[in-house]
């Protein structure tokens, strides 16, 4: 992956931020990003498919559920990068995280909503 392909597929404001929450929690499916984001379901399954046609998303389906994480084979510059930029940007996604946190009945990996 190039410098140029990574911050094109990272200059969405919704892209970005499923990106660091992702490097904050490992996983999360479509509906802990939905509540999380506070955007409906088609958005965030539009830019998940953006992530995932960039190189920068995995996905792992366990029954029903989709589940998706940072790409582990990405290149250590660009985990590197992301979750650099996660941890320093904490206000930026702070909302995005206390939603999440606050969700109820937030899905086991087993399961999910």
């Amino acid at each position: 992956m190039e410098a140029l392909q990574l911050f094109k597929c990272l200059s969405d404001d919704t892209r970005l931020k499923t990106c660091l929450l992702l490097a904050q929690q490992t996983e999360l499916c479509v509906c802990e990003l939905v509540v999380a984001l506070d955007v409906i379901q088609p958005k965030i399954s539009r830019h998940l498919a953006q992530l995932r046609s960039c190189g920068l998303l995995q996905d792992r389906k366990a029954g029903q559920w989709v589940y998706y994480r940072l790409h582990p084979e990405l290149p250590a510059w660009v985990l590197d990068t992301i979750s650099n930029a996660a941890q320093h940007n904490e206000t930026y996604i702070r909302e995005c995280s206390d939603r999440l946190n606050a969700m109820n009945d937030r899905p086991s990996r087993e399961a999910c909503c």
